[in-house]
């Protein structure tokens, strides 16, 4: 699927200027009779050559964005097109100025830095206290509108508590901006608050002294670092920031979130109120680390644990998860039905359940015409063409195309890491495996005998 040219109608919108292309999609103007609209399309990149996840955080950002009210601090979703026909997000326009617009010109002002640090802190807190965490914080996904208040952008990559986390169950691989990424994230944690605020804090670093706290790591390695190694304190850098600014941007970077500031509030507290932040001896820093501390800190990231997360804003009890694994190779409508039936009578069960329906399939082999993106789009539309009958509402149901050549090992995988309830297959050869192995029950269903 090539990227559209502006001018093109998809269901009666009419494309103008692009006026982004990333990893992942476009975005584009919209056109009305009278010019542009404050409307935008993002359209997810889904050619040869692209990603899958390109086809999962199109799901997430839809998902998640449709969940939060409505709010200066982020983007209205207005309309979307379904995956299966002609995938895409309709959203508000946001006029303003990007972050990035400051960081070439850093370091700034330290009023100028907390001023847009502020700014941003409530914008996260906006989110987070309906348990949405942004995991994707960068200079380019915060715009600042003319009144001052800031927005974030793309939550493409991006977790709601109290929703399926697509990218977790589907990638095992650390997600995100390398640049900003906390270290609870590098290890797999997902669903802390605080990880949004380990990326302000190396966006404030940025600002505060023109360098990046960390760097640009270019390979896993390089990323790891983070799990042991503090940056530069600010002062050594400029040596005109006050120790109350210091003091908030190494907070913020804490290896530990427990260690970090509690809550977006309370850091755009702090930011607005610099005579009240309480100094520690993080504020009168001069250099980094001795070598003993970061040797000691390297010994204990061989095993680095994340703190756990602080609980959810909203006290929601998490929907007990069952499993439909359908292999890629199944097609026989008599055992569809039998799944379906199956399916139906844990529904009757158990009311609150959700429906994960997953089929595994091979990595992508190179040099072949099947693409990343389209077999995953194409599975998908099966599995949804499977799910139809059962008439579930989209917040009971999720889809997930897995890559591995041992379908038992991915089953088996989702199903410790997502706490599923009860896996339901066929008796293929992986069954026995996923019987033997599996952390929950399983329940082997085979079709209903002609006649």
């Amino acid at each position: 699927m090539l990227a559209p040219e502006p001018g093109v109608e998809i269901d009666g919108f009419r494309l103008g200027e692009r006026i982004h292309v990333g990893s992942m999609a476009s975005i584009y103007r919209l056109e009305g009779p009278r010019g542009p609209l404050r409307l935008v399309m993002k359209i997810p990149r889904l050619g040869a050559g692209e990603r899958s996840a390109n086809v999962v955080s199109f799901e997430q950002c839809r998902m998640v964005l449709g969940a939060l009210s409505q709010s200066p601090h982020h983007p209205t979703l207005v309309a979307y097109g379904d995956v299966e026909t002609t995938p895409y997000l309709v959203m508000e326009y946001i006029e303003g100025v990007r972050l990035d617009h400051w960081l070439q010109r850093a370091p700034l002002a330290p009023q100028e830095t907390a001023r847009l640090g502020h700014a941003l802190a409530l914008a996260l807190h906006d989110i987070h206290r309906q348990d949405v965490i942004h995991l994707d914080l960068k200079a380019t996904n915060v715009i600042y509108r003319p009144d001052g208040k800031a927005a974030l952008i793309d939550f493409g990559l991006s977790c709601h508590r109290h929703l399926p986390d697509l990218l977790a169950a589907e990638f095992h691989t650390p997600v995100g901006n390398w640049v900003t990424m906390a270290p609870e994230q590098i290890a797999g944690e997902r669903c802390d608050p605080r990880s949004d605020l380990f990326a302000l804090g190396a966006l404030l670093y940025e600002l505060a002294t023109g360098k990046r706290p960390f760097g640009t790591p270019e390979s896993a390695a390089q990323l790891r670092r983070r799990l042991y190694r503090d940056p530069r304190p600010p002062r050594a850098l400029v040596g005109a920031t006050p120790p109350w600014l210091q003091e908030v941007i190494l907070h913020c970077l804490e290896i530990d979130a427990a260690a970090r500031c509690a809550s977006a509030a309370q850091l755009a507290f702090d930011l607005a109120n610099p005579g009240q932040v309480a100094l520690t001896e993080r504020a009168e820093r001069s250099r980094s680390d001795s070598f003993i501390r970061v040797a000691r800190r390297l010994y204990k990231a061989r095993r680095f644990e994340p703190s756990p997360p602080p609980p959810p804003a909203t006290d929601l009890t998490p929907l007990p998860v069952v499993v439909v694994a359908i292999g890629a190779q199944e097609t026989g409508e008599p055992f569809f039905e039998a799944l379906r039936a199956a399916t139906r009578r844990r529904m009757a069960a158990n009311a609150g359940c959700r429906i994960a329906c997953i089929t595994v399939v091979a990595p992508a082999v190179a040099l072949t015409d099947d693409t990343p993106t389209g077999r995953h789009i194409r599975q998908l539309i099966n599995l949804r063409r499977w799910a139809k009958p059962l008439g579930l509402p989209e917040e009971r149901i999720t889809y997930h195309v897995l890559e591995s050549d041992e379908p038992a090992a991915a089953l088996l995988d989702y199903a410790t890491v997502n706490e599923v309830e009860e896996i339901l297959m066929g008796p293929g050869k992986e069954a026995a495996q996923v019987v033997n192995e599996a952390p929950c029950s399983v329940a082997v269903v085979r079709p209903l005998p002609a006649g």
